[in-house]
């Protein structure tokens, strides 16, 4: 059984950090979760892009673009992701080529679309405590993101309400 970030809202309130709905859903999956993984970057994805290509273990990357108005993500570091094992991303950010990341299955919440690709202007910081959308992304910590929104907590949470099959 999924558990949904409603889920966890309604039954773990008190761990739940619920971030401001600014974020919308790009990838292929509309529904996932993993331990988180940080990165703060300057429309510089160069580290980003290390960051990516290292084993993602089903974690979940924290990318703070400080929302700068340009594309720090596409199809070919989606394509990345998905092959790394990463779960998902959420990108204080933006992203582009969307036809072909919504294909792809990874989960990819951003703040919208730009054509732009960023510039190469600075290295990026990673396994950083990041703040953003009113949550604090700790490594370590764990993410659900889903249809209804972004989730985080210090500890995971496992399906709430499951009940046993019916005989």
């Amino acid at each position: 059984m999924k558990i949904g970030t409603a889920d966890i809202c309604d039954e773990h309130g008190d761990l739940a950090q619920v971030a401001e709905p600014v974020f919308l859903s790009f990838g292929g999956l509309s529904h996932c979760r993993g331990r988180i993984a940080t990165i703060r970057i300057d429309e510089d994805n160069s580290d980003l892009i290390a960051s990516l290509n290292e084993p993602g273990q089903g974690r979940f990357l924290a990318v703070d673009a400080g929302g700068a108005y340009c594309a720090v993500v596409g199809e070919r570091l989606a394509r990345l992701a998905h092959q790394n094992g990463w779960a998902g991303l959420v990108i204080n950010g933006y992203v582009r080529d969307i036809s072909e990341i919504s294909a792809m299955p990874v989960g990819i919440w951003a703040l919208g679309p730009c054509p732009r690709r960023g510039t190469k202007k600075a290295r990026g910081l990673r396994d950083v405590e990041l703040e953003f959308a009113g949550v604090r992304f700790v490594p370590g910590h764990f993410l659900y993101a889903d249809e209804d929104g972004v989730v985080v907590t210090a500890r995971p949470v496992d399906a709430v309400n499951e009940q046993p099959p019916q005989s």
